[in-house]
């Protein structure tokens, strides 16, 4: 019964189960949004869907970025400061959340719903201070002083 729970509790710990967790909450709120706009369909957006697709394209850049840039990590055998500032990640420690944030964003710009661009702010600042202070804790346990260092250079 003990070794069950010390399971469960490490899967709940898991640094993939968090980032699923958070990538949930945007695409629950996204569909919050779109049935809003679907109910009451607000427009008040014109003539500013080339931002949203600048925006779209930005995003899919981070995202494409961002993960090219994390599997190198997995490759690194003595985790050093370094190892972390990588392409975006010497911008912000959390790309893959600015990218699916301006791709959510840029959906709502470019199909002029206000309801979407509102859920994708709340779903991102859900995200940044509820799940991704787990994730970086449990990056700091598991990388230690590397990873300590890499939060003070790179705050955003």
């Amino acid at each position: 019964m003990l070794d069950q729970k010390a399971t469960h509790v490490e899967k709940e710990e898991n640094v993939h189960s968090i980032l699923a967790h958070s990538y949930s909450v945007y695409f629950f709120l996204f569909l919050i949004g779109l049935s809003l706009d679907f109910i009451f369909g607000y427009k008040v957006f014109s003539g500013v869907a080339p931002v949203g697709f600048f925006f779209l394209f930005l995003a899919t850049g981070i995202i494409f970025w961002a993960q090219k840039t994390g599997r190198d990590l997995r490759k690194v055998v003595e985790v050093k400061t370094e190892h972390f500032c990588r392409g975006p990640y010497c911008y912000t420690r959390i790309p893959t959340q600015w990218g699916l944030f301006f791709l959510l964003l840029s959906f709502g710009i470019i199909t002029n719903s206000i309801f979407i661009v509102i859920f994708t702010i709340i779903a991102f600042f859900i995200s940044k201070f509820v799940f991704m202070s787990k994730h970086e804790r449990i990056l700091a346990e598991k990388y230690g002083t590397a990873y300590i260092e890499y939060m003070k250079l790179v705050k955003f």
